[in-house]
């Protein structure tokens, strides 16, 4: 690959915006200063505050909102601590049960978290750097700025259209790759700022990097279980509207590069706020049919030691899967989470099925006698007793 690539093209297009080699230069992140509660002024801002608040309206009630509070009030404080309490103060936030990696933020102030990026991260820090990416974003008025470039290219379009000929066709291609080019320089914009966010507030700079190496794994992981070519990231798509994941992965380290080594990367915290949820998002992640996907997902969750959740998760990802070796790797696994936690109900009732259909039909039937012992209220107890009989 060519991981050598410049993006003055995209920063040039974005005018004021900041470019990974001004800010990889600081020794010292320094953040921008507070500009307070901000208001829409003009026709254009108050047509796209409006869209917003509509949108929110609609999130309130959603079905896939997480009303938890703990979590909630865990994912505001480390924003709050990378922002600071006075730029966070005015921010609503939304977890939304989503098992996709993404995080978004509206010019009104609304912060919306998916769930599959939670499961997907390994540490506060982490978490910290995409806060404060999203509220870059928000701080900057991406949005907004946005909508006038897009406006006015569209303009120009609409002129060289009219006009014809071989010079309106290059001034109406330039203007149609302007488009994508300004979000580019937008999202990098957002990610240097955020870089300086979370070394202002001492977190570990160097895991922001981190997570765009593992999405790039986990894409390939993808492609190779459904037998796809693998995505290239040495080159920019014309009409992409983000850098690629190579190109953030290497200004981002240039920049944890110049950053006194350390930092904290608030691990302890992390794990004690997503344990509760881990095996329901686990769960999501099953669903998503994604084979190679996930078993990456899971091995670097499980990179620091296997616990019984995780290994109940890999085997049922096997067990679904069905192939013969599936069902013999899936028994095992289960075999390794009740050895863990023998009370892990879950894992006799995936181990007594997947014995059953690899034709060890009598200790799956014990193993399914097992399940409803500890469990006679199950959902599924009448189903599996019919079973047994």
């Amino acid at each position: 690959m060519r991981i050598g690539r410049s993006l003055a093209i995209a920063a040039g297009v974005a005018g004021s915006a900041l470019t990974p080699s001004a800010l990889i230069a600081e020794t010292k992140p320094t953040l921008p200063p507070y500009a307070g509660a901000y208001e829409p002024q003009t026709v254009d801002e108050r047509g796209v505050w409006m869209q917003a608040d509509e949108d929110e309206r609609g999130l309130r009630d959603s079905q896939f909102l997480i009303n938890d509070p703990a979590l909630s009030a865990y994912v505001r404080a480390v924003l709050c601590r990378t922002v600071g309490a006075d730029r966070c103060r005015g921010v609503r936030l939304y977890i939304e049960r989503v098992p996709a990696f993404n995080a978004t933020m509206a010019p009104n102030g609304t912060l919306r978290v998916w769930t599959g990026m939670l499961l997907r991260l390994r540490n506060e820090a982490e978490l910290a750097a995409v806060l404060a990416h999203e509220f870059a974003h928000f701080e900057r008025r991406h949005s907004l700025a946005e909508y006038r470039h897009n406006r006015g290219a569209t303009d120009v379009m609409a002129w060289a259209g009219l006009i014809g000929g071989a010079v309106s066709s290059t001034v109406f291609n330039a203007a149609l790759l302007s488009i994508p080019a300004f979000s580019r320089a937008e999202e990098t914009e957002a990610d240097m700022l955020s870089a300086r966010y979370i070394a202002a507030a001492g977190y570990d700079v160097r895991c922001f990097a981190d997570v765009w190496a593992r999405l790039m794994d986990e894409a390939d992981a993808t492609a190779l279980g459904r037998h796809q070519r693998s995505r290239r990231y040495d080159r920019v798509a014309f009409f992409a509207s983000h850098p690629t994941n190579l190109d953030r992965a290497i200004y981002l380290r240039d920049f944890a590069a110049r950053q006194p080594i350390g930092g904290d990367t608030g691990q302890d915290a992390w794990s004690a706020a997503l344990t509760p949820w881990r095996a329901g998002l686990l769960a999501d992640q099953l669903k998503l049919n994604d084979f190679g996907g996930t078993e990456y997902v899971l091995g670097q969750l499980g990179a620091d030691g296997w616990s019984e959740d995780l290994l109940f998760a890999r085997a049922e990802l096997y067990r679904t899967r069905g192939n013969p070796r599936d069902l013999v790797t899936a028994a095992n696994l289960y075999r390794q989470a009740i050895a863990i936690d023998p009370a892990h109900v879950d894992s006799y009732r995936g181990l007594g099925l997947a014995l059953i259909r690899s034709g060890d039909a009598e200790s799956g039937r014990a193993a399914l006698r097992r399940y409803l012992y500890l469990a006679p209220g199950a959902d599924d107890a009448s189903m599996l007793a019919s079973l047994l009989s």
